[in-house]
């Protein structure tokens, strides 16, 4: 597995633009608020102890996984995550109850998507999941980690993520000036 210094840094290297960022704050949680109202469409849940009160569904389960990915990578950006994606939880089940949630998710989850390419033609640079499909899920991760720096938390990260991302920004566009 890839350490949290690696996968921010390779993030970060297509993530340089303050535009870009600012964007991201927008499109990653549409995205995955988007995506939640999907999961919590499908039509599985998991009961435990034979209690209906006591139940976990697609999007529950997805939640606890991808949590437990992040807290292997750094424990204190999962915290920050976890206290997000509860209330995402929360609200994406409660909208998936009305008909005409799925065309609310889908249209959601575009808007999402066009503010992301939008942030990308401030970059210049592609989305970092088009080389590496796992960075769909270090976009909320390394947001989370912006945050923290902004509030002056994680400084020793951030000083060793930032020359790494710049080293591979400055490799991606060599590598583009080469062809």
């Amino acid at each position: 597995m890839k350490s949290a210094v690696e996968q921010l840094s390779t993030y970060k290297s297509v993530h340089l633009n303050p535009s870009n960022i600012k964007t991201h704050f927008f499109g990653v949680p549409l995205i995955i608020w988007s995506a939640f109202v999907g999961f919590n469409l499908i039509p599985i849940n998991f009961a435990v102890f034979d209690d209906p009160v006591i139940s976990f569904n697609v999007a529950t389960v997805f939640a606890v996984v991808v949590l437990g990915y992040y807290f292997m990578l750094h424990a204190k950006l999962a915290f920050g995550l976890t206290l997000f994606i509860i209330p995402v939880l929360y609200t994406s089940s409660i909208v998936a109850q009305y008909a005409g949630a799925g065309y609310l998710a889908i249209a959601t989850f575009v808007v999402g998507w066009v503010i992301q390419f939008i942030g990308h033609k401030y970059e210049k640079a592609k989305p970092a999941f088009v080389d590496d499909l796992n960075q769909l899920l270090i976009g909320p991760f390394f947001l989370m980690a912006e945050v923290y720096f902004k509030l002056g938390f994680e400084k020793e990260l951030l000083a060793e993520i930032t020359p790494i991302a710049r080293d591979k920004r400055r490799a991606l566009e060599a590598a583009k000036k080469g062809k």
